[in-house]
């Protein structure tokens, strides 16, 4: 996505359309030069949104990240299906006031989870690898016998003892599965360590069944749920907003809402 589609709106009417680069400090100058009393800066969840929102906030933009699925249905009401279309139609939402802000995970909660899918992906791949050898050499009659981690290299060597051309295309798909293995090993006792660190984690850890990753998914999850339990409302400068899992990402458009200066030439 190179460039962002932004749309302005003052009093009903749109004082200014057009579109800028996809970079958070370009549009935050447009919008200081293009609306310097701006009440509101809309845009829909997406791939990027997270970035957006914080660099936005950061130069104290009033950025306000709105679900895709609740905007869907007035910007589906577009005669053409476009971005500078979408623009303006969040322009509207945001002038009449009609969306449903998110709030989601917070910028640490954000950090832990990557970790989480990192290993979790890593360790996925692994098991590939050591299925994938397993076919192979199967293949050729050699049934490496059940075992996981040392034990399955091991199992694994001994058989191609006598079977060197063989050796020559599994030995370095095992030697990949190992390099993967420790990666992944390394990224689990990072999850551990970051565990131990937290009170919540460590009494979830005291119940029998759980384990670092049961207690860290749940003690860092979502900051907005431990907030509504309590009542509390999340302050903006904690919030990091993720993209509902059903919605579909499409190109960022911004829509703003100003009022009480007019647009600079």
């Amino acid at each position: 996505m190179k460039e962002t589609a932004v749309s302005i709106r003052r009093e009903g009417e749109r004082i200014w359309r057009g579109k800028c680069a996809s970079d958070p400090k370009i549009i935050a100058e447009l919008i200081r030069k293009r609306a310097p009393a701006a009440k509101r800066v809309v845009f829909e969840t997406g791939p990027l949104s997270v970035c957006f929102y914080r660099a936005l906030r950061a130069e104290k933009v009033p950025a306000i990240c709105i679900d895709a699925r609740h905007a869907k249905a007035a910007l589906d009401m577009a005669p053409n299906k476009t971005d500078a279309n979408d623009a303006d139609g969040l322009a509207h939402l945001a002038e009449v006031g009609f969306f449903r802000e998110v709030r989601g995970k917070g910028f640490d909660s954000m950090l832990t989870r990557t970790l989480m899918v990192a290993r979790t992906r890593l360790v996925r791949i692994t098991t590939e690898f050591s299925n994938q050898i397993r076919g192979l050499m199967k293949t050729f009659g050699l049934l490496v016998p059940a075992g996981k981690g040392t034990t399955f290299e091991k199992n694994v060597r001994s058989l191609l003892i006598d079977h060197e051309e063989l050796a020559l295309i599994v030995l370095p798909m095992l030697e990949a599965w190992r390099g993967i293995r420790i990666r992944a090993a390394k990224l689990g006792r990072q999850l551990v360590a970051d565990a131990r660190q937290s009170q919540a984690c460590r009494m979830l850890i005291s119940i029998a069944g759980i384990g670092a990753i049961t207690a860290t998914s749940f003690a860092k999850g979502p900051a907005c749920v431990k907030r509504r339990r309590h009542g509390a409302p999340p302050p903006s400068e904690e919030l990091v907003l993720t993209a509902p899992k059903d919605a579909t990402p499409s190109p960022l458009a911004h829509s703003i809402y100003s009022a009480g200066h007019d647009p600079q030439s």
